[in-house]
């Protein structure tokens, strides 16, 4: 697992190992690719928030490309201190801030650790198969998380079906890798 493109394009990431288990699913370099391809500019200059980090994949390819911050958050100290060593290996550490917080109570904790005028880009990439990403994905329309016009990218097995209108995102694509399947919400 690596970085794909930007200022630390090469960089391999620490991968989760046996005493992760099956917790930590990292997307695919080759769906991370795509995504970002179809995100292209308007990463530049984000302010990021990726939940369920897993291994900071996600969040720390938008840094490399030009995000200006980024939040990561999961529920297992282990997985959080990943992230933070993935973080250093990358030379982010100063636009980035990792949270460890269980996101099955929701995201009542985040507002005081969001940037002014909210997240131009978040991605959710729960546990397959689970409410998790519903619930998150509803708790990110409720209050002033999102900036305006920002871009949702939720990332879960190929299977599920989730709406075309939630709140204020509407998707407005939706592609398949493998057995993930991704919907990217943009805010209105």
């Amino acid at each position: 697992m690596r970085i794909i493109s930007g200022s630390a394009r090469g960089r391999k990431l620490l991968a989760p190992g046996r005493r992760f288990g099956d917790s930590i699913r990292p997307t695919s370099d080759r769906a991370r690719e795509a995504i970002f391809s179809i995100l292209a500019a308007k990463v530049i200059g984000a302010r990021v928030l990726d939940l369920f980090a897993g291994t900071g994949a996600l969040g720390l390819e938008a840094l490399s490309r030009g995000a200006e911050l980024a939040v990561f958050v999961d529920g297992q100290r282990s997985v959080t201190e990943l992230i933070a060593h993935n973080i250093g290996l990358c030379g982010f550490a100063g636009r980035a801030t990792v949270l460890h917080r269980d996101l099955s109570m929701g995201l009542a904790f985040l507002p005081s650790k969001q940037p002014a005028g909210g997240f131009d880009l978040a991605f959710l990439d729960p546990p397959y198969g689970g409410k998790l990403a519903l619930q998150s994905l509803e708790s990110l329309t409720g209050g002033n998380l999102l900036a305006a016009k920002a871009i949702v990218v939720l990332e879960d097995a190929v299977e599920t079906q989730y709406p075309e209108i939630m709140g204020p995102l509407a998707c407005f694509d939706r592609r398949r890798y493998g057995e993930a399947g991704f919907w990217l919400y943009q805010h209105n």
